[in-house]
Formats: structure tokens, C-alpha cells, sequence
């Protein structure tokens, strides 16, 4: 790479770890997370700061174009990320649960509670037990 490419990764590595950090100050970003791309923001700044550095280590994996290493590391990266993610989804999940099983356990003797009047009717107000038509009306009773 060349002495403006590296300042310009330079720059937007100084750009990003800048965001990050207002972020966490907002709160939008928790902190445990911006520990994740604090450190993506460190080895870009040591990518720019060190222009041999990818070419050298690629050389040394046996990769002949240089750029491959950069895109196979990222990709790398990108599923650890997605690993993560799907963890902290699952415990979340599970939490969730958890938390929705004691709202019912909670809730249950409060809205649960009925008068035995209430259980006497059925909802279209007919008395349970009696028999019906197939047009929903009771059947009259014949003496």
C-alpha cells in the first residue's frame, strides 16, 4: 500500500475508535461491547501503522496475493462476531422465558381469581349443559 492509503486507514481508524467511544458515552454501545471493536479499531491502527505487516505474514501463510489474508482474517472475524451474538441471543432467550414464566406465576392468582357466578354462564349466555341447535339457539323444551 502507499503513504496516503495508509494515512487514509490511519484517519478513519482514529474516525471509528472516536465513534465507538461516543457510543458508550451516549449509551447506545454497552460497554462489553465496544471492548469488541476497541480492539478491531487497535489492530487496524497497527495495519496502517505497520504497512509491511499484512504482506510479510501473508508471505509467511503462503498466500500470494496479499489482500486474501485481509479478507479471510475479516471473514474470520465476522463469524466469531456471529458465534457471539447467536450466544448472547440464546441466553437472552432463555432469560426471557424465565422472566415471562414468573409474570404468569405472578399474575395468575390476580387475574385468575372468578366468581362461581361467572363460571355458571357460558359466554353467549346460554346455561351450560343445555342442549342446542345448529343455528346456536337453545332448544325449547317440550312438555
Amino acid at each position: 500500500m502507499t503513504g496516503p492509503t495508509h494515512a487514509l486507514l490511519a484517519a478513519l481508524t482514529v474516525a471509528a475508535v472516536l465513534i465507538i467511544i461516543r457510543l458508550v458515552r451516549r449509551g447506545a454501545l454497552k460497554a462489553k461491547y465496544s471492548v469488541l471493536w476497541l480492539t478491531v479499531g487497535l489492530v487496524l491502527a497497527v495495519a496502517a501503522s505497520v504497512p509491511t505487516l499484512l504482506d510479510r505474514l501473508a508471505d509467511r501463510l503462503g498466500i500470494w496475493y496479499q489482500p486474501t489474508l485481509f479478507l479471510l482474517l475479516a471473514i474470520g472475524f465476522l463469524l466469531l462476531v456471529a458465534m457471539h451474538f447467536s450466544y448472547e441471543l440464546s441466553r437472552l432467550e432463555k432469560r426471557v422465558r424465565a422472566l415471562a414464566e414468573e409474570l404468569a406465576l405472578l399474575r395468575g392468582p390476580v387475574e385468575g381469581s372468578t366468581s362461581i357466578s361467572d363460571l355458571s354462564a357460558s359466554p353467549d349466555g346460554t346455561e351450560p349443559g343445555r342442549p342446542q341447535h345448529s343455528d346456536g339457539e337453545p332448544d325449547q323444551e317440550r312438555d
